[in-house]
């Protein structure tokens, strides 16, 4: 029998299919395999990050501009359950909002009025004393378990005083003049933004939550609900703690007899804004004082008091007043203090752990991993077809 052989031409093989997926579609073969998925991926990063540090260097460039709208959001954030207090005895809205800026204003004029006034009254018996304990300083160097020598001493001594007859010192004299000139435009706008953001808060909230895609705006209004409960409890919290440092160093100065013991309470409190690092650095200063005024004894006494509260604010008080709040970890925040103090130094350092708090609540509400609930009444209501004339502003 002959053998049939078909004249028909093999049929070709179907070219291989990239691998599926919305990610893949569409691309040649060569983005299509897992390498240039990862090119892809890597250069959308890139991108991303440009954005970022665009907008960072872009925001540095206006601190006097930026840095008062974040203390004011701080501040409101802190302020406006007062107000709303207020306004839940029946209070009218304009009333509760100038009651309680006066308030805060008046708190915060009334301390700097106090400690000027008491520095200026004590400023002939420490000028006084200070030449006293310098000596007694001078002595306890020279003489202490790692002398210094007075031919040293006179050598840093002259090297501080050709660099204050300098011309460096004089630029540096000029820069602080104009740093003084900025920080009090910035107060002043800061005091005016504040007003207005307790005045209007809500209304400036829809307004640029407005500019988002409706189907974005309940979860946006979920999102700035959270990062306030959050600020605010931070600010609430860190004053709480400031305050308990103040009070217990202040309380050992005073009963030390240490000059000054409330404008260094006072100080102690302003750093302990700064997590970790702020107080402790501020209740150093108080340790110099003492043993410039007081002598070694006093100032190991106000450094044992120091390092007590130190340990009962890390151990007692951030878990019991701030536990609930700031659920960031420590390197987190130690991360955060280095990044803000680079970027904007000391400003940087008091602004870093509240906005790095509020940026972690947010994400964790756009990706529903949030622990806080709102009650869905406090929620606001969105329609689920947006209307084309609404762009949600007030």
């Amino acid at each position: 029998m002959a053998q049939t052989e078909s004249n028909s031409p093999a049929e070709p093989l179907p070219p291989a299919k990239p691998p599926s997926g919305r990610f893949t579609q569409g691309l040649p073969t060569i983005w299509a395999d897992a390498m240039g998925q990862s090119s892809i991926r890597s250069a959308q990063v890139l991108l991303v990050l440009t954005l970022v540090a665009a907008v960072i260097w872009a925001l540095t460039q206006v601190p006097v501009v930026v840095t008062p709208i974040l203390i004011a959001l701080i501040l409101a954030s802190a302020i406006s359950p007062l107000v709303h207090w207020l306004t839940g005895r029946r209070w009218p809205r304009a009333a509760a909002v100038l009651t309680s800026f006066v308030a805060i204003l008046a708190v915060f004029g009334g301390v700097i009025t106090g400690i000027v006034f008491l520095i200026r009254s004590q400023l002939k018996d420490l000028s006084a004393q200070a030449d006293i304990g310098i000596d007694r300083l001078h002595g306890f160097i020279v003489q202490g378990p790692y002398p210094i020598t007075d031919t040293q001493i006179n050598g840093i001594r002259n090297s501080i005083q050709n660099f204050i007859l300098s011309t460096t010192f004089g630029n540096e004299a000029l820069t602080g003049l104009r740093v003084a000139a900025e920080i009090a435009v910035g107060v002043i706008l800061m005091a005016v933004i504040l007003f207005f953001f307790l005045k209007d808060g809500e209304r400036i909230r829809n307004f640029l939550i407005g500019f988002l895609p409706a189907g974005q705006r309940r979860k946006a209004h979920e999102a700035v609900d959270h990062g306030a409960i959050v600020l605010g409890g931070y600010v609430r919290g860190t004053a709480l703690v400031a305050l308990t440092d103040a009070l217990i160093i202040g309380l050992a100065l005073t009963i030390m007899r240490v000059p000054l013991a409330l404008p260094l309470a006072v100080f102690v409190f302003i750093g302990g804004f700064i997590p970790i690092i702020g107080a402790t650095a501020a209740g150093t200063l108080a340790v110099v004082v003492a043993l410039i005024f007081n002598g070694p004894v006093p100032a190991l006494v106000v450094l044992i008091v120091l390092v007590a509260a130190n340990q009962l604010e890390h151990h007692l008080l951030q878990p019991l007043l701030m536990g609930k709040v700031l659920r960031i970890h420590g390197l987190a925040i130690l991360l955060a203090l280095a990044a803000g103090t680079a970027l904007a130094g000391l400003i940087g350092a008091l602004l870093a752990v509240p906005l790095t708090a509020v940026g972690w609540t947010v994400i964790k509400v756009w990706t529903g991993r949030d622990a806080l609930h709102t009650s869905p009444s406090d929620a606001p209501e969105v329609t689920g077809s947006p209307d084309p004339n609404d762009d949600g502003r007030a």
